[in-house]
């Protein structure tokens, strides 16, 4: 085996981990697949995108001004599960089948799962809040 034929080792806790932080910029999606990756790039013009809307509708609910950024923060917190519950045997033969290595997933990956699960259902239900919130009552509570 020479050089060319390794491929870099994908590990699966870091990924969880770039989702769940840094997902709705889609950084998990540059380590997993790379630049070529369309997704990640649509997860990164949410960004800009959300920043243009907030120029341009500065005064409206910031629900509205980042909705697009918050979307992508959502989907990437549901990435991030499905990248961390995968077994291992199935993300080595996705993402390392070249790598000549194992995945073993520890304690880290569990923590981090449970923290994930949290902090997106909280975002979830804050978000459904708000947007019941300004839709049947102008935003009154906020």
């Amino acid at each position: 085996m020479t050089l060319t034929d390794t491929t870099p080792h994908k590990n699966k806790t870091l990924a969880t981990f770039l989702a769940a932080v840094f997902g709705a910029i889609g950084l998990h999606r540059f380590y997993l697949v790379g630049k070529k990756d369309k997704w990640g790039w649509l997860h990164f013009i949410t960004l800009p995108l959300s920043m243009m809307v907030h120029y341009f509708y500065f005064g409206k609910p910031e629900i509205v001004q980042y909705g697009f950024l918050l979307l992508s923060f959502l989907i990437a917190i549901l990435e991030a599960l499905v990248l961390g519950l995968t077994p291992d045997e199935k993300w080595d033969a996705r993402h390392n089948s070249k790598s000549g290595k194992t995945s073993e997933s520890n304690w880290p990956l569990a923590l981090l799962l449970v923290l994930t699960l949290g902090v997106g259902a909280f975002v979830l239900i804050a978000a459904i809040a708000r947007t019941f919130d300004l839709l049947y009552t102008g935003g009154a509570y906020g």
